[in-house]
């Protein structure tokens, strides 16, 4: 029988992981560092060598299709099994399915289990029709050997997998099956329908090769791991929900460098976890879905350093296209420990350590990213913000371009920042590099920390600021910085005699009273740093401080559209360069670069 929609679906994988191979491969092109800003198309070099060819996976047309089909029934009646038709028998409440084909199971068994043991070359096909199985000592379902396994919900039913705090193997050395729903082989899972498994042992479902979810209404809740891929994990579609003791998914090959990935199409997906919600071994690529995720209790708990609570975790690389993603972290929210890149998507994360991590690094092209809790907002090496909008607010640093060293030394990392909207709360620096900071494009608004030793702009390189709309407010101390001087786009640095508070209105204006800037800051602040294209070389411009802004609109604390009035002279200042101070340092020392 040929079924068309299940082709579809088939193809749309395909073409899903070739855009993402070609995203990886896009985003893999950008350069690291060397202290030259030029545009040189030479200077580009791969940062990381990922592996993009991923295992092809198990899936074909006719695996989901089973109606028209030579059809065993296995009749569970709770102590006894019923065998009718070929390629399975039944002792006790044990049936062994020796042979492929389709095999309908219905019923209820109490203290039993289903175990597929063939050699055959073609796949087993269990479709389970209102099913609850319970197994005190093994996995409900046991799949041994096989070609591949696929289990079918049909539309309408609801079926139940449990089994025991404790198995029973024939030797000491054994340690399969592991898990409620086990295949030592490709497993795949689909149809309309629900399985729930309550697994009182480690796993929830676990294939020791690649597992498929394509389809359906998946419960799970396990003592360690809820759904295990060892070869591959794919997510289709579907509906799932994890409660796990370890991982919510995971795909944990290290043997193979083109295995070891989770893949994720759509699909509408709970997972709360004691460890990481989602785990990859090699690649984490998501195009779509929603996303509910917790792990080791949520951004207010404390775990040990020992401990892996993060939200998305990699060790090679994450690619996020698209998608509705919540996610509650003890341990940092998205982590990687070589590339981070978001291309599309809403994203709201409270973490406990940071929201956004790499070793290596992250790429923000798109989507709308809410991070009200974190440690330090997105930490890596490299850093680029390229599009989107981003909201930081971190108990540490803002953003932290860092190898991790420490020290006030240059250690060549580097914060990009090319296009999009950024703003950042921090206590710590607002935008902190160990290395250098580039910006030509986009708006960042910070508010740092109100007083010293922190600072709302930290580098150790250099800042060159060739382009965007930046507006940095902080505490006025020695560590207090402003752009370097090869930058190409005019700014400057205005320095407070004394603190203002967040109800102070800060303003840039020309002779003729035309506002080039009106700022209110969040927090108490006694210095801003302020660039745009609308600072003109050989123009005088006036600072006032305080005053009220009528019409117009605020986002931000950044007035626009409307009139500004009633302030105080501060200062004026005449561009002549491409940075210009106005008033002097307090005097308070600050913190170098926050590397961890």
């Amino acid at each position: 029988m040929n079924n068309p929609t299940t082709h579809f679906m088939k193809v749309n994988h395909k073409l899903l992981i070739l855009s993402l191979s070609i995203g990886l491969m896009t985003a893999l092109s950008c350069k690291k560092y060397d202290g030259d800003d030029s545009d040189d198309d030479d200077d580009e070099t791969t940062i990381v060598d990922a592996e993009t060819g991923n295992a092809e996976d198990h899936e074909e047309a006719s695996d989901y299709v089973w109606e028209g089909d030579t059809v065993t029934a296995i009749i569970l009646n709770e102590t006894s099994i019923t065998v009718s038709g070929d390629g399975a028998s039944a002792s006790g409440t044990t049936a062994t399915v020796t042979a492929a084909g389709t095999y309908l199971v219905s019923g209820t068994l109490d203290n039993g289990k289903i175990i597929v043991d063939t050699e055959d070359e073609d796949a087993v096909k269990l479709v389970l029709n209102a099913v609850n199985i319970t197994c005190s000592n093994s996995a409900p379902i046991f799949v041994k050997s096989a070609e591949k396994a696929i289990v079918i919900l049909p539309s309408g039913t609801t079926n139940y997998l449990t089994d025991g705090s404790s198995y029973s193997y024939s030797s000491s050395d054994e340690d399969e099956p592991n898990a409620a729903l086990y295949s030592k082989s490709d497993l795949s899972i689909s149809g309309e329908g629900a399985l729930v498994v309550d697994a009182n042992y480690n796993d929830g479902i676990t294939s020791k090769d690649g597992l498929i979810i394509a389809s359906g209404n998946i419960s799970v809740n396990s003592v360690d791991d809820g759904i295990r891929g060892k070869d591959y994990l794919i997510i289709e579609s579907g509906t799932i929900n994890v409660t796990s003791g370890g991982d919510g998914f995971k795909s944990d090959n290290d043997e193979d460098d083109a295995k070891g990935y989770i893949s994720i199409e759509s699909g509408t997906i709970t997972i709360t976890a004691a460890n990481d919600g989602m785990q990859a071994t090699t690649d984490l690529l998501i195009a779509d879905g929603t996303f509910n995720l917790t792990t080791g209790g949520g951004s207010s708990k404390t775990i040990s350093s020992s401990v892996s609570a993060k939200g998305l975790k990699s060790d090679l690389n994450i690619i996020i296209e698209s998608g509705d993603f919540t996610i509650n972290s003890a341990d940092d929210a998205i982590h990687s420990a070589s590339l981070i890149t978001i291309n599309d998507g809403t994203i709201a994360i409270s973490s406990g350590d940071d929201g956004i991590h790499t070793d290596n690094t992250v790429n923000v092209n798109g989507g709308e990213i809410t991070i009200t809790k974190s440690y330090e907002g997105i930490e890596g090496p490299y850093i680029n913000m390229n599009g989107g909008t981003t909201y930081v607010t971190s108990s540490d640093d803002g953003l932290n371009a860092s190898k991790g060293n420490g020290g006030e030394s240059n250690d060549g990392s580097l914060l990009s920042i090319t296009g999009g909207y950024l703003y950042i709360s921090s206590t710590g620096d607002g935008l902190d590099s160990n290395g250098s900071i580039t910006s030509t494009g986009g708006t960042v608004i910070v508010n740092g920390p109100s007083s010293s030793v922190e600072v709302g702009l930290d580098y150790n390189g250099t800042f060159s600021l060739n382009g965007g709309l930046i507006l940095i407010a902080g505490p006025n101390s020695s560590m207090t910085q402003g752009a370097s001087s090869s930058s190409t786009q005019n700014s400057v640095l205005v320095r407070f005699s004394s603190s203002k508070s967040s109800s102070t209105l800060f303003n840039i204006q020309d002779a003729s009273g035309n506002s080039l800037v009106t700022f209110q800051p969040a927090k108490t602040y006694s210095s801003v740093l302020y660039s745009s294209s609308d600072l003109t070389k050989g123009t005088t411009y006036y600072i006032y401080s305080g005053g009220s802004y009528s019409g117009g609109s605020e986002t931000d604390g950044l007035y626009t559209g409307g009139t500004y009035s009633g302030g105080t002279q501060y200062s004026s200042f005449t561009v002549s360069g491409s940075v210009t101070s106005v008033g002097s340092s307090s005097g308070s020392s600050g913190g170098g670069g926050g590397g961890r």
